[in-house]
């Protein structure tokens, strides 16, 4: 395989998993998802951000092709995810002479996953580390996404080797760099990465964006997803537009149905949020749409109508789920409307409002409750209006 060089002496090394169905083993991959590792080749050899352990065979063929007999003598850990870190302990076996170099905060958990750590070289704040014609300067940056992470800048070139901020699902088809593909292609993955990994620390990462902004950054590495060389502005200014809970114009239905009721009183909520003059309207099926897909979306759009029928006393299932997790991730912003379908009891409509008024959402219309189908004149006007007041509420950008 050709090597791919960032620049003369700094080459991606990173690999590509198409195989596992889970990342973190809950959220879905349908278009995989890469780990991104980065080789520095100077008087001096780092290697930065290792790759996810089932993949250290064709990991370490490619760092071997490339040293042709070189050692390594700095591992640069900017973040302990076992995602990245999981080669750490074989790297260090295959260069046993290697530094590992990371802040205060990451060799406890290395040696909690790993065991004892050997040759640890610990970098505070501002610190630089000479390679040669390379100095790397590392920065702290605690909970984006965890306490110990940092990310490594190269000051002769201007490459941000920038940890898990940036970066995105999906594995890279043939081309690495942002100014070589469909960018569209990827930003719904790399939303979806951004809502349900870094979205939750999203006051964190503003920070992290603020500090790193007196650099002169020409190009962003990060851990997983595309490299930013043609336009590092375009995702810098994508954080900060998902970071500041900038919504566009767009409602998100999602509902939790057992036989079908819920799911026809969701269609004519819709219609209602249509003649609004809302064109963007997502409707999911939370018992057949994993969770992550639709946290991204209502990270997108400003509406969100959750719907769910009861089930002995509480909320559909997934319903549940899905609202722990936008109880977690707490995306700002947002106008909200509830409903739900009932039959012999409630609690359906009822646990989603109890949800609502602790999570302190606003609601935007009346709450409605549906006993058995939506077949009533009333309760399909009440229906439609829940999507009409929303949609309106979106429109006036309440």
């Amino acid at each position: 395989m050709k090597d791919i060089e960032l620049n003369s002496q700094i080459y991606y090394v990173g690999v590509n998993d198409r195989r596992t169905d889970l990342f973190e083993n809950h959220m879905e991959l349908p278009n995989g998802v890469s780990y991104n590792s980065y080789l520095i080749v100077d008087e001096k050899v780092a290697l930065i951000d290792p790759v996810e352990m089932g993949f250290f065979g064709e990991y370490l063929a490619k760092i071997k092709a490339i040293l042709q007999g070189r050692s390594v003598d700095y591992l640069i850990v900017n973040h302990d995810e076992p995602d990245h870190s999981g080669s750490v302990a074989l790297l260090a076996k295959e260069f046993p002479h290697m530094e590992i170099v990371g802040n205060a905060k990451t060799f406890a958990p290395l040696e909690a996953f790993y065991g004892p750590i050997d040759n640890q070289h610990v970098v505070t704040d501002g610190e630089t580390l000479c390679l040669g014609r390379h100095t790397l300067q590392f920065f702290l940056a605690p909970m984006v996404h965890w306490p110990e992470s940092m990310v490594t800048f190269e000051q002769s070139t201007g490459i941000l080797f920038s940890n898990d901020a940036f970066g995105g699902f999906g594995a890279l088809n043939g081309a690495i760099f942002d100014d070589q593909v469909d960018i569209a292609f990827y930003e719904d993955d790399m939303r979806r990465y951004y809502a349900n990994i870094v979205g939750k620390v999203a006051n964190p990462a503003m920070k992290a964006i603020q500090k790193l902004g007196g650099l002169p950054i020409k190009m962003i590495a990060p851990s997983h997803g595309l490299v930013w060389r043609g336009n590092p502005g375009w995702v810098i200014g994508k954080y900060s537009q998902w970071g500041q809970h900038v919504g566009e114009e767009g409602v998100v239905i999602a509902y939790g149905s057992m036989y079908g009721n819920t799911a026809r009183m969701a269609e004519i909520v819709a219609q209602g949020i249509a003649d609004a003059g809302i064109s963007a309207i997502r409707v999911y099926d939370v018992a057949r749409t994993e969770t992550s897909f639709i946290i991204s979306d209502i990270w997108k759009y400003k509406g969100v109508i959750l719907g769910a029928c009861a089930h002995y006393g509480n909320m559909f299932p997934n319903m549940s789920r899905l609202v722990h997790d936008l109880g977690h991730f707490k995306p700002q912003n947002k106008v909200f409307g509830l409903f739900g379908g009932m039959s012999w009891s409630g609690g359906g409509l009822l646990a989603l409002a109890k949800w609502a008024e602790g999570a302190g959402v606003t609601l935007v219309s009346e709450n409605v409750e549906v006993k058995g189908a939506p077949s009533r004149k009333e309760d399909a006007e009440r229906l439609y209006k829940l999507g009409q007041t929303v949609g309106h509420a979106v429109k006036d950008n309440h």
